[in-house]
């Protein structure tokens, strides 16, 4: 797989070999692929991705939650809702974001603490 992509994001994939194989559980990154043994513990993701996705699901929520109370004024606990909401967005997201970005690096030879030549 050459070019990392949102569909291979989507689905977990391995940046060289394309297996599902990327996720050992929702969004912890196995330490190899099972199929082509690319070590994932070389890749350096970080903690970008959860800053800016907690910010973007963040204003999604609080505006959906203003609408709501504009339209309908339900009573308070229909509020809730935007826990499990917020909740699913945030780890789906999370998921996507360090795939991509593990495919990017992956791609662009971007190393922790190398040179580039």
């Amino acid at each position: 797989m050459s070019e990392p992509s949102l569909a291979a994001a989507l689905t977990g994939c391995c940046p060289r070999c394309g297996a599902r194989t990327l996720f050992q559980g929702w969004v912890r990154f196995a330490s190899k692929c099972r199929s082509c043994a690319l070590d994932f513990a070389d890749f350096n993701v970080g903690d970008g991705p959860a800053a800016f996705l907690i910010l973007i699901v963040g204003a999604i929520v609080v505006v959906c939650a203003l609408v709501l109370d504009a339209a309908v004024e339900p009573p308070i606990w229909v509020h809730l809702i935007w826990i499990p909401v917020a909740t699913g967005l945030t780890v789906g997201g999370l998921r996507v974001a360090k795939a991509w970005l593990l495919g990017q690096e992956y791609r662009h030879r971007a190393r922790e603490g190398r040179i580039a030549k």
